[in-house]
């Protein structure tokens, strides 16, 4: 419950002028601490800066690197899903297990693994040499 909380409250701070899209997030690292994060437009697209990507800056930011928990939410008749981007943000710092809960204002939720969000993750393995 913290997490939806904490991103149904920094979504309503989301700048989405172009859009009128909000999208929260929050995540909870291993040692249990939540970061928050909205979408940032820019007039010139797509310079703007996605809900995700502030959580992980801000989590970056206080000196933490591990994702225990991820939650989502936008006001759409379904659950959104990070996009490609932030899918690899996430794998950067969570591993293949870390649940990701997505959901609306209207109550639909979506569980899914950071594996499931993206298969295939391009790790830090594919930049070790033979």
């Amino acid at each position: 419950m913290e997490l939806l909380e904490a991103a149904r409250r920094v979504r309503e701070m989301a700048y989405a002028p172009y859009s009128n899209f909000k999208v929260g997030a929050a995540l909870r690292t291993t040692a249990g601490t939540v970061f928050v994060g909205c979408n940032v437009e820019n007039v010139a697209y797509p310079e703007g800066t996605c809900a995700e990507a502030g959580a992980i800056a801000a989590m970056a930011a206080a000196g933490e690197r591990q994702i225990a928990e991820v939650l989502v939410i936008a006001d759409s008749p379904e659950p959104v899903t990070p996009c490609g981007g932030c899918r690899q943000k996430l794998a950067e710092f969570g591993g293949p297990d870390v649940p990701v809960t997505m959901t609306g204002l209207n109550g639909k939720v979506l569980h899914m693994t950071l594996a499931e969000l993206l298969p295939g993750a391009f790790t830090q393995a594919h930049m070790e040499t033979s």
